[in-house]
């Protein structure tokens, strides 16, 4: 079945969908070496946040697919169930499995070729809708290029993916690399929600006692990685480069820009390779997805959210199908839109960004 416009509101881009793996599915996709470790020695990572026990998977109630995949497993029922019904006529992957996070680098990188590979045989060339990200081992700048350099030139990898909660701030030069080789091959890097290493709490001053802290301190994660990648001159370094911060909101993104331009006024001295002020390195390099958006009390303060972002050209819609916080594309502004603003967020601006014709 091919997608149609539903409900009069047109197609849809969605900029984060979940593909899942389970056991044994990246197995044909591993060495003989690779394999026999996972069966040996399993994982081993750090743990990051936990979801609720009342949402196994992180997952909708009705995500289960019947043939007994996890959530976000099979296709066929990812089709019936979010693609065709919702009119998805681009929907971006981001597969987030544990390869990028193994204690072991050169484990994580074996991982991480196998989940493209995987993406691409059973995805990409099955479902002609779908693009994805390269899932690299982030914390190994010179193994996460290898896998950027063998994957960049398929026409179904968009972007690189990184997450949120890494060892250090994304700015430092650690991950340059990365960069450099996202620049070379025109490729966005998005930063996505989760992860946890090395026992890094998610919060500046320590662990929170709750989930609802958790899952609500990961926005100072994406703050905390937007100040690093400006102050450490990163997009002086590589001007090319386009950053999406995926599932991490965005009404807190211009007091943090006002906050970033105060300081630099007085404090410029010290970073004199930023030639400009820092909201501006913000507003031409970096891009947000709408899930899970804030909610306003008044639902009309959202419009002047994206005024104070400088416009809608960089927000861009997702559902985080199928995570228990998925927000429906007819439900996900609680606030009417001027139109030529709907276009840009549903489906334009992802567009032009991801190269999507």
């Amino acid at each position: 079945m091919v997608a149609t416009a539903t409900r009069n509101r047109g197609m849809v881009v969605d900029c984060d969908i979940h593909n899942s793996t389970w056991p044994g599915a990246l197995d044909p996709y591993l060495s003989a070496r690779w394999r026999r470790h996972g069966e040996l020695f399993g994982s081993r990572t750090h743990p990051g946040s936990l979801y609720p026990k009342g949402s196994p998977a992180a997952a909708r109630h009705d995500a289960w697919p019947p043939s007994g995949r996890p959530p976000g497993g099979d296709l066929e029922f990812m089709r019936e169930q979010h693609l065709d019904p919702e009119g998805i006529e681009y929907g971006i992957l981001n597969c987030l499995g544990a390869a990028g996070t193994q204690l072991n680098a050169d484990y994580a990188s074996a991982l991480c070729q196998a989940t493209n590979e995987w993406q691409i045989a059973e995805w990409l060339e099955k479902e002609p809708r779908l693009r994805a990200g390269i899932a690299v081992p982030y914390e190994d700048a010179e193994l996460a290029v290898e896998q950027i350099d063998r994957f960049a030139d398929h026409p179904g990898f968009v972007q690189v993916l990184l997450i949120a909660r890494t060892a250090e701030p994304l700015g430092r030069r650690r991950y340059w690399k990365i960069y450099e080789a996202a620049e070379r091959h025109g490729l966005p890097v998005g930063i996505h929600f989760g992860g946890g290493a090395r026992g890094v709490p998610v919060t500046a001053s320590g662990w929170p006692s709750y989930y609802i802290e958790d899952h609500t301190d990961m926005a100072q994660a994406f703050q905390a990685h937007v100040v690093s990648l400006v102050c450490e001159g990163v997009f002086e370094r590589f001007p090319g480069l386009r950053v999406v911060l995926i599932e991490g909101g965005f009404a807190w993104l211009p007091p943090l820009m006002w906050r970033l331009d105060k300081h630099w006024r007085r404090l410029r001295d010290e970073v004199p390779h930023l030639t400009r002020r820092p909201s501006e390195y913000v507003r031409e390099h970096v891009w947000v997805t709408t899930q899970p958006i804030e909610e306003p009390h008044d639902p009309s303060d959202i419009r002047t959210v994206l005024e104070h972002l400088g416009g809608p050209d960089r927000v861009m819609f997702s559902t985080d199908y199928p995570h228990w916080d998925y927000d429906d594309p007819d439900r996900a502004f609680r606030v009417r839109l001027p139109e030529q603003d709907r276009q840009r967020i549903f489906s334009q601006n992802a567009k032009e960004l991801y190269g999507l014709r």
